[in-house]
This record gives C-alpha cells, structure tokens and sequence, in this order.
C-alpha cells in the first residue's frame, strides 16, 4: 500500500512537471488577456508612509505617524495585482463517460490542471470545487507549490460513485468561499437542471467561464442498428435506431438546438460560454480562447 502511494505521488509529480513546461505560453496568454482588468482597480494594499509632498492629496495623511514626527507623512498604497482563480469541475457518472481516448471527465481534469498550474506560474491564487452527486472536496484559492500539488491529486484522484450531480450546491459554495472578485471556471457538461439561478448571482460578482465537455457522441451517433443505450445517472436504458437517417438528423438537430439554448442561457446570466470537446488539445483551446479575449 505504502509503496502504491509512492508511486502514485511520483507519477502526479511526473505529470506537474511536464504540465508545468506546457503551461508557460497558457500562463503568459492569461495574464495579458480580456481578464486583465481583473489584476488592477480591484482593491489596494498599504505598504508604508512618506513624508508629504506638495500636491500630495490631504486625505491620505497618517495623522499618528505626523504626530510623532512633528511633520506631515501621507499613506502609500499598491495596487493589488493578484489575479484569484476558482475551478468548479463536475465529477459525475455522466461525465465517466466517452466514446473517443478519454472520458469527459479526463478532459475537464487536464483543463483544471492546466488552469491551476498557469495560475501558479503567474503566482495567483487558485482555488477548486470539485464535486459529484455531492460535493467532494473544496479548497479555498491560495498560492504555492505545495498547495497546487494538493489541488491536482484530488483532480487525479477516482471520483466517488454517487448518482445525480449537485453542480447548482457547487456554484453556491462558491459564492461563500469568494471573498473578492475573482476569475471563475465552471468545467462540466451541464446535464442537469437548476444551476441557473446560482450561476447568475456567481456571474454578479465575478468574471465566469462556463467551460462545457463535449463528446463526438452528443452530435451524432455511430450506425449500429437498434441498440439499447444506458443513462449513466439514473440508469435508464432506451432503444435507438441508429440505422435510421432520420433518427441521425433528427440527433444531429436536438444536439445543435441543445448547444444554442445552453450559449443562450448562460450568455444571458452574465457569463462567457466555452465548448470543448474531449477530442480538442486543451492547452491549444485554452490559449486561444485567452487570445481572442484579449482581441475581443
């Protein structure tokens, strides 16, 4: 046992390594992206006193330290620039699920990763949520190796097996652990109902990426005439006539009305939708989703 778990942390430290190597032009495109805003006029911090030059503005005067000093002093400030990250990612039965070289699941995994690793590399706080049919572990955002490290072996870690998916719990954990504004990833494939609501009031108060996993089976299924298909959540099966022209149109355009009503209500909650497939590179989607946000 002992043995397993050193070579499971080796491996987790094999995979970091090589992902931090990979994050450095993802890091680089997040911090000059549309997000940027999000590193200044956002708070600022007092690092000391000087003494009071004319035109200085009277308001900023430290009253004890000019009294002590027999002359004026006025308080500095700098601007915070710490850009603070939270991951949401869905670890539900239906995101087990997969029809190309990885599941759902593994995509929104190697997204979180790189996500966290990029913050890392611009030394910003991040943060995770990550949840099931329950929500399974919640780490507040911080920075730092060690606590980076923490992060990615809970995303590498085998998800529990409990049905249903507690995405709308997930987002109002989030509110409470937030405590300033903050750059926010929802990464899942939004398979279930009441997540609106909370994702509007998260979208109020921070900048939310609505991230969707996608599979090549939600647009169009392989002709292996009738078979039963299962639903990973309730377990559920139904018969479908994959042979049928019209069944595959007709799953093509249920696919497709799906995608548009999902960009439709979360654009009109404030957020920014995102669709990645499990069969795109990630960093490439990532980094150029950053880009365009920076042309945008």
């Amino acid at each position: 046992m002992e043995q397993n778990l050193i070579s499971d942390k080796a491996a987790l430290v094999k995979r970091a390594s090589y992902l931090r190597i990979a994050t450095a032009s993802l890091a680089s495109a997040m911090q000059s992206g549309a997000f940027r805003s999000l590193y200044r006029g956002r708070g600022v911090e007092f690092s000391g006193v000087r003494e009071y030059l004319r035109g200085d503005d009277v308001r900023a005067i430290d009253w004890n330290v000019t009294a002590r000093n027999a002359k004026p002093f006025v308080k500095i400030f700098d601007e915070e620039r710490e850009l603070q990250i939270l991951l949401i990612v869905d670890r539900s039965l239906s995101m087990q699920t997969f029809s190309s070289a990885r599941t759902r699941l593994e995509a929104a995994s190697e997204i979180a990763a790189l996500l966290a690793l990029s913050a890392e590399h611009n030394s910003n706080p991040v943060g995770a949520v990550l949840f099931s049919g329950e929500v399974e572990f919640v780490i507040a955002p911080k920075t730092g190796q060690e606590h980076t490290m923490l992060l990615l072996s809970h995303l590498d870690s085998f998800p529990k097996k409990s049905r249903g998916s507690v995405l709308e719990n997930a987002l109002q954990g989030a509110c409470k652990i937030l405590k300033k504004r903050s750059l926010v990833f929802v990464i899942s494939d939004f398979r279930v109902g009441g997540w609106e609501n909370p994702f509007a009031i998260l979208a109020s108060k921070h900048d939310v990426v609505a991230l969707k996993i996608s599979d090549a089976l939600d647009s169009a299924l392989p002709e292996m005439g009738t078979i039963f298909f299962r639903d990973a959540e309730s377990g559920a099966k139904k018969l479908f006539p994959t042979f049928s022209k019209i069944f595959q149109n007709s799953w093509r355009e249920d696919s497709a009305m799906r995608e548009k009503r999902w960009r439709t209500s979360v654009t009109r909650r404030g957020g920014i939708p995102l669709s990645v497939s499990t069969a795109d590179d990630s960093l490439a989607i990532l980094s150029e989703f950053f880009s365009r946000k920076k042309e945008a």
